[in-house]
């Protein structure tokens, strides 16, 4: 059975090129196109893994990903954080709300397909 991940980016042509390196993987997936709109999608359901935009309107990963953390059923479900932000205080935000790995954008599909790979829940 395939894995899911869900892909949160406010770039539908983003979504659409993670997606595909996924999907090319074997990976089931679920969009969500800013952090309140991926929260509405968390059911629930079994979500392997997510991976998020930091900048977004509306919410964005960082407290998107701290609200996910307070959830019971993902509370475990690892996070990679996908995005232009480069700066270490970004990243040591990211990781102290709970993000396993930090991926710059522009990405090499297979960069991305391996981290996914290494944190991926069983």
């Amino acid at each position: 059975m395939a894995k899911t991940i869900m892909i949160v980016d406010d770039s539908g042509s983003m979504r659409k090129v993670v997606g595909i390196a996924l999907k090319g993987a074997g990976y089931e997936v679920i969009e969500g196109c800013d952090g309140k709109d991926a929260l509405s999608k968390l059911t629930g359901q079994k979500v392997h893994m997510i991976i998020s935009d930091v900048n977004m309107p509306v919410m964005d990963g960082i407290t998107f990903l701290k609200a996910v953390k307070q959830m019971p059923a993902y509370k475990f479900t690892p996070v990679i954080m996908l995005t232009t932000e480069s700066e270490e205080s970004k990243k040591r935000e990211g990781q102290a709300a709970g993000a396993r790995a930090w991926v710059v954008k522009p990405f090499q599909p297979e960069q991305l397909i391996g981290a996914v790979q290494r944190l991926c829940l069983p």
